[in-house]
């Protein structure tokens, strides 16, 4: 079976300056949802316009549906490509209302089989009270989610998200995902967001592609690539957690000079006597007001179903603790904080 969507060692460049190097991977099944994260200005937006076909490549292949649809020799204009690309930014016709560009798709696309109701999706996204206005007449968040409205009714082989959600309120954006992603499955529209907002990633995403210093570092399902990050670039982007120094005494067993020792299953074979950098993450150790291995409490994040408690070891590292915020005896700053003893943790992940 082929894949859906392939990328084959392409290099994605804006005016000849290289923004993303030789980047390869595939879609396999039509109505998956890939995400691309990264920071602003990476080259994120340069990939899905390229995709899309408004950027041209100079090395490697991209296939929609069993189709060539780039290489150096070969450029299907992006009218001919069924690819629709909804922008960050707004991008609507300032002379037509609200309702007549999101109409507009409708008439676009020759080929679709109206599964879906403009209705349903001006319901969905809320945007029943702004129809008869123009785009300088509502707001940025509006804005944007007629665009997505306008995306969607286009119904196209491949939809484009350029981070679809950045201005809406967040009160909001929680039920939007939720819709879009049923909607998505539902239809099977094939999709690739672009964010960097590793929550939003890790929700819509089948797979998840991180985009750092020109490259992708990695390609996997969000769990894996949140509890198994393959580099520090990574593990920095992502900032769920920190890297501290240790030794490898056993097949299964760490030594830190603060926490002792931390049993679990390395992820990656290590040699024992060797020093290393262990991933430790908010979820990894467990709070113990009992434990004789107490810390001092330099901060705490308050999250709403948790906190986050950061703790100075004696050797001045600072290492995150997840509480579930129902316990029952919450720490001041300068308090003690125990960690249960023994440690053991599921997965070794070590640089």
């Amino acid at each position: 079976m082929k894949n859906i969507f392939e990328i084959k060692n392409v290099t994605f460049s804006v005016d000849g300056n290289e923004k993303v190097k030789n980047v390869s991977f595939s879609i396999e099944n039509e109505g998956d949802i890939i995400c691309l994260l990264g920071p602003s200005g990476i080259g994120k937006t340069t990939v899905l316009r390229t995709i899309a076909g408004l950027e041209k490549i100079n090395e490697g292949e991209i296939f929609l549906k069993g189709k060539l649809i780039s290489s150096k020799n070969k450029h299907i204009e992006p009218e001919n490509r069924n690819i629709s690309l909804a922008f960050q930014d707004n991008c609507l016709f300032p002379h037509y209302t609200v309702e007549k560009n999101i109409r507009i798709a409708i008439n676009k696309n020759k080929n679709s089989t109206r599964k879906i109701s403009t209705e349903f999706i001006v319901k969905l996204l809320n945007l029943n009270s702004v129809l008869k206005k123009f785009p300088h007449q509502i707001s940025a968040g509006e804005a944007q989610r007629v665009s997505l409205a306008r995306s969607l009714v286009f119904e196209p082989d491949l939809l484009l998200l350029d981070e679809p959600l950045s201005n809406v309120d967040q009160s909001f954006k929680e039920d939007i995902q939720i819709q879009l992603k049923k909607i998505l499955k539902n239809l099977k529209i094939t999709t690739i967001v672009v964010t960097h907002d590793s929550y939003e990633a890790f929700y819509l995403g089948n797979k998840c592609g991180v985009i750092l210093n020109e490259e992708l570092k990695q390609f996997d399902d969000p769990y894996k690539v949140y509890h198994y990050p393959n580099s520090v670039d990574v593990v920095n982007f992502l900032n769920r957690g920190i890297l501290i120094p240790a030794k490898v005494v056993g097949e299964n067993a760490l030594e830190n000079e603060d926490l002792g020792t931390i049993e679990g299953k390395f992820v990656k074979p290590a040699s024992i006597g060797s020093s290393v950098k262990l991933l430790l993450q908010p979820e990894d150790l467990i709070h113990d007001d009992k434990s004789n291995l107490k810390f001092d409490v330099v901060d705490r994040k308050f999250r709403g179903t948790n906190f986050i408690y950061t703790l100075r070891t004696k050797k001045g590292n600072l290492i995150p603790v997840f509480v579930h915020s129902h316990h029952i005896h919450q720490h001041d700053i300068d308090e003690k904080f125990g960690i249960k003893k023994p440690i053991y943790i599921e997965h070794l992940v070590c640089f």
